[in-house]
């Protein structure tokens, strides 16, 4: 991965990560497994398989397998799907691995699955977001949801002059990350730009093409909107996409959450006003870690070395949580810098 030439000054180490990623993968009942066939097994189901930001991470898992002593399985749903997530974890469950780690579609059905997987000596585990009322040993985060929303309403607000009516296009209606970033934004827009307000959250899924259509009736239904934030990474382009199509760049603004290469057409014609991501694939190294740690019954310390590109990650034991850094805002200026 080529990695940036001036990261701003604040953004964390974490996302200043640099991963070479090569080598090879084998199949194992449809999951993907990477290093060297030692060490304990780790999987990791993310909320839908197959778009760029959960490839990345498995990029970045498939890398720490290699250099940790770790097997990775990385296998999750075709479609942001609760049910379809659940049968997967059973089916790990089958395989006898020895660590889970899920991103819950939904943080309530995760609960007993995870409980089930600790009485069967499974360590459960979480990542990218969470279940906080499971039995997760750990909570492997890729920022805090104030650093988030703040990231995302600032850029956001810079466009459209620190007010107007704006919206938000989010993906699972039940994802707790989404779901604390949202909270975040509408507390942190009511506090630092009272001439701005939030007139609608709608949810997309993982549909990039539903974000775009969602997004469309937004503008229709507020003829006055200023802004559109996409919560995801498939809602991200999605919106700035509905604002190219429909002729409205430069009139709405809109950012999101969003991974480089998917943003980079749109912040290069301004519809996009900027994108706040991390580095993806140093969570999925992160995760691996995390995992290697808790199967081998190893105690978190208040900052860890996890490798040279992770030199000081954070761990906050009141809430069982290992926090990758501080969000970093893609721009047209450094888009390129980015290979996923």
């Amino acid at each position: 991965m080529r990695i940036s030439r001036g990261v701003a000054a604040g953004v964390a180490v974490a996302v200043s990560a640099s991963l070479t990623l090569a080598g090879c993968s084998k199949k194992n009942n449809g999951s993907e497994g990477s290093g060297g066939g030692g060490g304990p097994k780790v999987a990791f189901v993310p909320k839908v398989q197959g778009i760029p930001y959960f490839e990345a991470m498995n990029k970045g898992g498939k890398k720490a397998a290699r250099d940790l002593g770790a097997q990775w399985i990385y296998k999750g749903p075709t479609t942001a799907d609760p049910g379809a997530q659940t049968d997967i974890v059973k089916s790990l469950l089958q395989q006898r691995v020895d660590v889970l780690a899920v991103a819950p579609n939904d943080p309530d059905s995760m609960p007993p699955i995870l409980r089930d997987a600790k009485d069967q000596g499974v360590h459960p585990m979480t990542s990218d977001t969470d279940a906080p009322n499971s039995p997760r040993e750990v909570f492997v985060n890729q920022a805090t949801p104030e650093g988030i929303s703040k990231a995302l309403t600032d850029t956001l607000m810079k466009k459209t002059d620190g007010k107007g009516d704006y919206a938000i296009v989010s993906c699972g209606q039940t994802a707790e990350n989404l779901n604390s970033w949202i909270k975040e934004q509408k507390k942190y827009t009511a506090q630092k730009y009272p001439k701005a307000k939030i007139v609608d959250v709608v949810y997309a899924g993982e549909d990039e093409a539903k974000a775009v259509s969602m997004a469309k009736d937004l503008m229709n239904a507020h003829p006055d909107l200023k802004g559109l934030v996409g919560e995801c990474t498939t809602s991200a382009p999605g919106v700035a996409k509905a604002v190219r199509e429909a002729g409205k760049t430069g009139e709405v603004a809109t950012t999101g959450v969003g991974t480089p290469k998917s943003m980079k057409p749109y912040l290069k014609d301004g519809s996009s006003a900027g994108a706040v991501l991390w580095n993806v694939e140093a969570l999925g190294y992160l995760t691996v870690w995390a995992g290697k740690q808790v199967s081998e019954g190893k105690q978190f310390k208040k900052t860890n070395r996890v490798s040279d590109e992770l030199p000081a990650v954070k761990y906050f034991p009141d809430r069982k949580e290992l926090l990758l850094g501080d969000p970093l805002r893609i721009t047209k200026d450094n888009v390129d810098d980015y290979d996923y």
